[in-house]
């Protein structure tokens, strides 16, 4: 049974910082993808990062203040977020999926990850 157990998340001013831990259980060995992303009321999850076993993807909205990277030991993938602002505010989540990681620009990518931790609040004061 997998499973994504998540750690993290909270409220920050503008310009704080946070890190948000994914440990994953239960997943085979092969190719398969964990992924970030997050959801405010009314929109699609976007996704935000994401390691597909070798490289690791950062959205565009991101790049540049979010850092995804993963401890291979623990099973964990992290998020990273820095210089905070608050249309970051929104409920996190992490997954994963067997096979190829999803380009981040598909709005509908979030459809394609079977496995879902619970999501973690993320909230960003001005």
């Amino acid at each position: 049974q997998v499973q994504l157990i998540r750690s993290g998340g909270g409220s920050v001013p503008t310009g704080g910082a946070l890190r948000l831990a994914c440990q994953t259980y239960g997943l085979m060995d092969g190719i398969y993808c964990v992924a970030w992303f997050r959801q405010v009321p009314c929109k699609e999850r976007e996704g935000i990062g994401e390691f597909d076993g070798a490289d690791r993807y950062i959205a565009d909205s991101v790049k540049g203040r979010f850092t995804i990277s993963q401890d291979n030991r623990k099973n964990t993938l992290y998020l990273q977020m820095n210089n905070l602002k608050p249309e970051d505010t929104a409920m996190y989540y992490c997954a994963a999926k067997y096979g190829g990681s999803p380009p981040l620009t598909d709005l509908m990518a979030w459809s394609r990850f079977r496995y879902w931790g619970q999501g973690t609040q993320v909230t960003v004061s001005s």
